[in-house]
Parts: structure tokens; C-alpha cells; sequence
């Protein structure tokens, strides 16, 4: 309760904060993951596509989640937050500018462009935030909704015109996650027939699919991986329940990677970690799927992975690339990392290096040389994923490690110290 009380008061205390984990205790715990970050913030911000209540269930308690909620409030929607429900009424949206203020929190920001696009055919975009992991420029986003008729101006604020909005097809240069969502939620309720090539294919794109489907959308995913959106004239108010977060679950498993042991996820999400399963069973680990569950035991010290690759899904995920790297600076033998998605993914390296570990970059590679164990100390994380790397290389470690900059993780994981307390973890917030 001490990280949500202190979220909520702003930024006032939270460099004072730290967690503290006490290395070297085994895992040994089942655990029920939270919703899909990834999923959720575009969910939340399709809302204002129609009038209406729409119910979210296994809505996780974190940083982003508050923030699009805060900006739904400013363009004229009703919000009820109920533990993990949450209840967004669009039918008085009204404004079409995201308050400065709220933008610069969270980079998701950008996604309220094609929903406004789509409601008001209009939107006013300051600069995004989010963390400074790479450039993660929006001209992608730009240009795929200038496909659909949607022209821009301004500099500093980005002031989209949508009046001339109708279907046309766009073909991303890149799989931005980003940019398929904008265009889907541009392209819901445009005239005509939408079709993106060349779309991200992540597990969380085709869980909005499905959410705007149920509201009555009409959008298919072909087999060459292409979206067609067939523009209908309003959507309908909807119940729905989130997926796991995949990545989470990552975390956590993960987890009894880094310090050894035995977790397992109840509700484990049915898409998503194909790949990422192979390498543990690569680095040693025991799994063990089941319908709705899966089990990870682990016991010595994990392998090392000779060569790993981020791209997007199918791929290896690169919100999962920190996590590896903090696990992998404990492996028997020598791995290799190379990051073609945020060319700043490798800031944690240095924090790492402080704990011990024989890591080398050279322009988007790592160079990891396994010791067998870090050394606790004190490190900040520098992003999300960093901060919970640096968790992982803490559950491991001998002696104590304090983690700062504690605002990063909590924009992804409801309450790390909770969760890995109940797994059999020796970690606490401190302030």
C-alpha cells in the first residue's frame, strides 16, 4: 500500500523510496498474474470510440493505467475504478486536446490520436513520454493516418484534422505496435475498407481486435499477418476481462531462474511466450505446461544462451531483453544479445556492471560472460524493464541489493515486492 499511497501523491517522496531484496532465498509459490499493460492502455483509450458503458475486468493497478484514465476524465469521459474493474462511460466526450500534463507521462498518449480521429475528427497531441529507451520517433504514426486522410500541423503539438477520414490501405515500413493500433482506431469508424500491411502482429494487437469486435467492429487478421477493417458507424458498449500480462509472467518465471526454484502461473495467457518457453528449457529450466497454467523449476545455475536476437512477435520480445540480460550475467558460460527494436535498452548494463557482472556493449550487442553470482548493491533503474532486471539480478544475488527509481516499475507491475513476497522472496519497499 506504501507504492500506491506515494503514486498517487505525484512525484513528492519517490526518489526517497527503494526496494530492498535480500538475495540468495528460493522461489516456491503459485501466483495469479495481473492484465496485460500492453493490452489495457489501448483498450481503455477505444473507449472513446462509442457512447455507453464499457466494464474492464483484471484492469492492473499500475503508473500507465492511472494516467489514460486521468486523460479519458480530460476529453470528457466518466471513470469509475473499483479495485480491478474499471468502468469508462464515453458518451460526453467533448474535448479533443490531451492535456500537456498527462502526455508527457506516458508514451500511450500517442494512441488517443486515432481515437479522437475517429470519435471527433480531431485531436490535439503534445510530445508523448513514456521511458527513454530509444528515439521511438511517430512519423509512422503520422503517416499511416495521412493514408487515411487525417492531415497534421503544428510543431510542438501535433494538431491532426480528420474531417477527410475514409478507408485506404497502408503499408507500415516497419511492425510498430504503436502505429497498427493508431490506425485500427482510426479506422473503425472510418468509411470504407481499411487495410494494414505489413502489421504488428503481437498478442495485444489482436487482443483490441477482438475487444472492438465485441463491440460491434469489424475487423479480420488474414494468414499473410494483414488487418482488414471494414468501417461500421458506431460501436456498442461492452463487458470484457483482460488477458495475463505476458511479460509479467516472464518476470516471474524468470524469477526462479535467477534465484532458483519452482513458480507457477495460474492463468497463464494462451499467446505470446512460445519463444521465450524454448530459451528456458535452453538456460536449464524445467517447464511444465498445463491448459490454463504453466510451471518453471530450476535448479543450479542456469546455461547461457550463445546468441539471442529482439525483433517483433513472432520473435523475441524486447520488453522481455533487460530481464535476460540480468539472468543471463549469472549463466555458465558466454551469451550474446543483440537489440534491434530501442537502441538504449542496454542503459541497465552499467547498473549491472556495479553488481559484478562481465557484460561489454558494442553498439546494439551485448557481450555477456556468466560469473556465478552478482553481488548485491545499489542500483537505479534507468526504465520498466531495467528496474525489474535489476529485481531479477537482486534475487539472485548474495547480500543486499537496493533498487532506486522505483516510479519506472510501477508503471508496469501492480506491486512487485507483493508478488514476489508471496513467491518466497526477501524484498520490501523502503522509504
Amino acid at each position: 500500500m506504501v507504492c500506491r499511497r506515494l503514486l498517487r501523491n505525484g512525484n513528492r517522496g519517490m526518489h526517497l523510496r527503494y526496494l530492498e531484496i535480500k538475495g540468495g532465498k528460493k522461489l516456491d509459490g503459485d501466483i495469479r498474474v495481473q492484465g496485460s499493460k500492453n493490452a489495457v492502455l489501448p483498450i481503455l483509450t477505444s473507449c472513446i470510440l462509442g457512447g455507453g458503458v464499457c466494464r474492464i475486468g483484471n484492469c492492473p493497478r499500475i503508473s500507465d493505467v492511472e494516467v489514460t484514465l486521468g486523460i479519458l476524465k480530460a476529453v470528457g469521459c466518466k471513470v469509475i475504478q473499483e479495485k480491478h474493474t474499471v468502468c469508462v462511460d464515453a458518451t460526453d466526450v467533448s474535448v479533443c486536446e490531451i492535456p500537456a500534463s498527462e502526455a508527457s507521462r506516458t508514451r500511450s498518449s500517442v494512441l488517443f490520436l486515432g481515437a479522437l480521429i475517429g470519435r471527433c475528427r480531431k485531436a490535439v497531441l503534445p510530445v508523448p513520454g513514456g521511458c527513454a529507451i530509444g528515439a521511438r520517433p511517430v512519423d509512422l504514426h503520422r503517416k499511416a493516418l495521412e493514408k487515411l486522410g487525417v492531415t497534421f500541423s503544428g510543431q510542438e503539438s501535433m494538431t491532426a484534422d480528420g474531417s477527410g477520414l475514409s478507408g485506404a490501405v497502408i503499408h507500415l515500413s516497419f511492425p510498430s505496435v504503436g502505429a497498427t493500433e493508431n490506425s485500427i482506431l482510426a479506422a473503425v469508424l472510418a468509411p470504407g475498407t481499411t487495410v494494414i500491411e505489413q502489421a504488428a502482429q503481437e498478442p495485444e494487437i489482436d487482443e483490441l481486435i477482438h475487444f472492438l469486435n465485441l463491440r460491434g467492429a469489424r475487423i479480420r487478421r488474414k494468414k499473410d499477418g494483414s488487418i482488414w477493417i471494414e468501417g461500421v458507424k458506431e460501436l456498442y458498449p461492452v463487458k470484457y476481462t483482460m488477458q495475463a500480462d505476458r511479460i509479467v509472467v516472464g518476470t516471474y518465471l524468470l524469477g526462479a531462474v535467477s534465484a532458483g526454484g519452482r513458480v507457477r502461473v495460474l492463468n497463464y495467457p494462451k499467446h505470446g511466450l512460445e519463444l521465450p518457453m524454448e530459451l528456458f528449457r535452453e538456460m536449464g529450466a524445467v517447464v511444465r505446461m498445463e491448459e490454463e497454467s504453466c510451471e518453471l523449476k530450476c535448479s543450479g545455475r542456469p546455461k547461457a544462451l550463445s546468441y539471442l536476437e529482439t525483433a517483433p512477435y513472432p520473435g523475441f520480445p524486447t520488453d522481455l531483453q533487460s530481464l535476460f540480460t540480468a539472468v543471463l550475467a549469472c549463466a555458465d558460460g558466454r551469451s550474446r544479445i543483440r537489440e534491434t527494436i530501442f537502441e538504449n535498452r542496454f542503459q541497465m548494463v552499467q547498473e549491472l556492471k556495479r553488481m559484478g557482472a562481465q557484460i561489454e556493449v558494442y553498439g546494439n550487442t551485448a557481450w555477456i560472460q556468466g560469473i556465478p553470482r552478482l553481488q548485491g548493491a545499489e542500483v537505479s533503474a534507468t526504465d520498466l524493464r531495467s528496474g525489474a532486471g535489476l529485481v531479477l539480478a537482486g534475487l539472485g544475488a548474495s547480500d543486499v541489493t537496493r533498487v532506486r527509481n522505483v516510479e519506472y516499475i510501477e508503471r508496469g507491475y501492480e506491486d512487485i515486492c507483493r508478488d514476489f513476497g508471496r513467491l518466497g522472496a526477501d524484498i520490501q519497499m523502503c522509504q
